[in-house]
């Protein structure tokens, strides 16, 4: 059998921020990311992520990874996540499926 380690969404993001590394004082610290990733790279991450997600469909996916930038604290195209999420709930943004 083959084992196969996806990485969580979290540290995918934190990857697609090309942040420089931390220095070893802030540890214990919680960081904020306050870098900006484009929608190409939230599309990128759902695919990896499809796998691992509980979301019955894409769309369900890709709202999972806005929910993760949340918590990370990093914003998409300039947006906040939480804007962003709502306009995607309200039919604003519209999310093509790309599986």
């Amino acid at each position: 059998t083959k084992i196969e380690v996806v990485p969580s969404a979290a540290s995918l993001i934190i990857k697609a921020l090309n942040e420089p590394s931390r220095d070893g004082k802030t540890k214990g610290e919680h960081t904020k990311h306050n870098g900006n990733i484009s929608m190409e790279d939230i599309h990128s991450i759902a695919k990896l992520m499809r796998g691992r997600s509980m979301a019955k469909d894409y769309i369900g996916t890709v709202k999972e990874i806005i929910g993760s930038c949340v918590s990370v604290g990093c914003t998409i195209d300039g947006e906040t996540a939480k804007a962003l999420l709502a306009k995607v709930r309200a039919g604003e943004v519209e999310i093509e499926d790309r599986e």
